[in-house]
């Protein structure tokens, strides 16, 4: 799979303001505060009830300190601190879409938890739409988003590469399509009573043209779009494929999501 010519710039943005995200990595950090104080308290106990114990570990942390200072001298205390900044800021944004997902999960109808119509027709979904989507929900999120790239390999697409990760900043499937524009994607791979809400497109729209240089910006999943979502997609240029889209895509049935943007090359 050849690399793509144009690498993915890393710029440096402000992230939106997410105030979930927010109460959870402060409530990290009084979290952290407190394991601090307790060791703290802890510590003091010791000096006080065991004086010799105590001038054991101060000498065996002296020699630690002594014996690993050329390494602290290559990492600097502020350098650690933006790392454990950031470090802590991921564990909080992931809690937060953990809070969200359990959050809609959990708002299901009535009559879906009670086996009524609603259940019955989501059940009846996969039947129609079988092969293409029941493999694409079967598989875990790395193996989803290399079946995306392979199938925009099979559509056409050259220099397809998968660069979702950690820190990936929205992107996970990037190309050049075959009429020659950079295609930029991101896979949600979700369940049927999950849909893909409008703050997840919000923050795809705020890296996939700035960032990424899309000429063609897709958000695929194997679940549904919010009306929302789908108005301010529209607004911004995004390509919503949703399960049915992605089936059809597969199938070869229905368009390609570069098919869709009505942009001449």
């Amino acid at each position: 799979m050849a690399t793509p010519t144009r690498p993915v710039r890393r710029a440096h943005r402000a992230r939106r303001f997410d105030l979930r995200a927010t109460a959870v990595f402060f409530a990290l950090l009084a979290i952290i505060f407190c394991v601090l104080a307790f060791l703290l308290r802890t510590a003091a106990g010791i000096v006080e009830r065991r004086p010799l114990w105590a001038v054991i570990l101060t000498l065996l942390c002296v020699a630690g300190v002594l014996a690993s200072r050329s390494r602290w001298r290559k990492a600097s205390v502020t350098r650690c601190a933006g790392r454990a900044a950031r470090a802590l800021e991921e564990a909080a944004e992931l809690a937060s879409d953990d809070l969200r997902d359990t959050a809609v999960v959990t708002a299901d109808p009535p009559a879906a938890r009670a086996g009524g119509p609603a259940e019955h027709a989501s059940a009846a979904e996969p039947a129609v739409t079988d092969g293409c989507l029941a493999d694409y929900a079967a598989l875990d999120p790395d193996a989803f988003e290399q079946a995306i790239a392979d199938l925009c390999t099979d559509s056409g697409c050259r220099e397809v590469e998968v660069v979702g990760g950690a820190g990936d900043l929205g992107a996970d499937v990037v190309a050049v399509t075959p009429d020659g524009r950079r295609l930029v994607i991101q896979c949600k791979q979700y369940g049927d009573s999950h849909k893909v809400g409008s703050q997840d497109v919000q923050r795809f729209g705020g890296t996939c043209f700035t960032i990424h240089d899309a000429d063609v910006a897709v958000l695929v999943t194997t679940s549904e779009f919010t009306e929302p979502a789908r108005e301010y997609a529209l607004q911004c240029g995004i390509v919503c494929v949703d399960g049915s889209g992605l089936v059809a895509w597969c199938r070869g049935t229905g368009p390609s999501p570069w098919q869709q943007t009505g942009i001449e090359p």
